[in-house]
């Protein structure tokens, strides 16, 4: 009877004591891996983009802060995804033109200051981090190479800009030049460049098929804002 009477006590202390499988302390907050926000302006159709990139996981919620407190992002799983979770996350903003709406308007939908994002893992820890986001844009990259619907020999495409040296005091880091195909816009020759390079032969390799390319330099700030500049190219 005193053995039963033990079970019975035992059973009773187990199942009064909360049990978590996440390994975390209960009301534990993490940061995110990555989360950030950066402006993209193209400075030769004359519009910019609000980025949104982040990644962690598995998470079943997550949602944006702006720093007067307005939630403008705001994404829960359903379903199976729910449970299951997802990880990374990268959005861009509509782009008009600034002819429709203005970059000061722009400005004012997404003014600067530090925003918060925060959200939810699937075993219920929560997620919280912040991104301060800077009205910092440079100027576009003028590209001096290839010239504006020239025709360039596979063999000889070389991309060259002037450094981007306004507004003054922003600090370029690096830029990133691409080429892309447009019979192909799966087919992109992509690289990073530290903020003191001018120039870049583009690979053969990566030519090999004939036909139209557009060549974008971006510029990219400290601050992760960054503005490119475009132009078509025909390879022979």
């Amino acid at each position: 009877m005193k053995r039963l009477l033990w079970f019975a006590m035992a059973a009773a202390l187990v199942a009064a004591v909360p049990i978590s499988v996440s390994g975390a302390p209960s009301g534990a907050t993490v940061e995110f891996k990555r989360a950030s926000l950066r402006v993209e302006v193209n400075a030769t159709d004359g519009d910019a983009g609000f980025q949104i990139d982040l990644d962690h996981g598995p998470w079943r919620s997550i949602s944006l802060k702006t720093p007067d407190g307005r939630t403008i992002l705001d994404v829960r799983n359903k379903g199976v995804l729910k449970g299951y979770g997802l990880t990374e996350l990268f959005s861009e903003s509509s782009e008009p033109p600034f002819t429709e709406f203005p970059l000061s308007e722009f400005k004012k939908l997404f003014p600067e200051g530090e925003y918060m994002f925060e959200g939810r893992q699937t075993d219920g820890i929560r997620m919280r981090s912040t991104f301060t986001l800077t009205h910092d844009f440079p100027a576009g990259p003028v590209i001096t190479s290839p010239r504006e619907d020239a025709t360039v020999a596979a063999t000889d495409l070389v991309v060259r800009w002037q450094p981007v040296t306004e507004p003054a005091g922003l600090e370029i880091v690096r830029y990133q030049v691409l080429v892309v195909s447009e019979d192909d816009p799966g087919h992109v020759f992509s690289t990073f460049l530290p903020g003191d390079a001018t120039s870049i032969a583009i690979p053969q390799e990566f030519l090999g098929t004939a036909g139209a390319y557009k060549v974008e330099v971006l510029a990219i700030e400290q601050s992760g804002n960054q503005t490119l500049s475009e132009l078509p190219v025909t390879i022979e």
